[in-house]
């Protein structure tokens, strides 16, 4: 998936750590940018049942080529065993933003 850009969600355990993994991975150049909500209601099954809590949640804006390094950056810093980390292809976008999420992440 050369040539693309992605959205990716990683959720978190607290604003804070949301924090400090967005400036890791922006400041590491795997993301242009990215938006902080803070707080979701998880709702999930965990070791064989179903667990609720709250949570910060990533939106990260990036390319296909900074998706690899971009996973293992998050999972080496991440605070869970097994974090969220999906990735969303971009379809279409304004022509302007997108040149400058690949400039913000070269």
């Amino acid at each position: 998936m050369e040539g693309g850009w992605a959205v990716v969600l990683v959720t978190a355990s607290s604003y804070e750590e949301a924090l400090k993994i967005g400036r890791r991975l922006v400041e590491a150049k795997l993301a242009a940018c990215l938006n902080i909500v803070r707080e979701v209601t998880s709702i999930y099954w965990w070791e064989g049942r179903v667990e609720e809590g709250s949570e910060a949640l990533l939106i990260v804006k990036t390319t296909f080529e900074k998706l690899e390094s971009l996973i293992k950056e998050v999972k080496k810093i991440h605070s869970y065993s097994v974090p969220e980390i999906i990735a969303l292809p971009v379809v279409a976008g304004s022509t302007d933003y997108l040149r400058w999420v690949r400039e913000s992440t070269s």
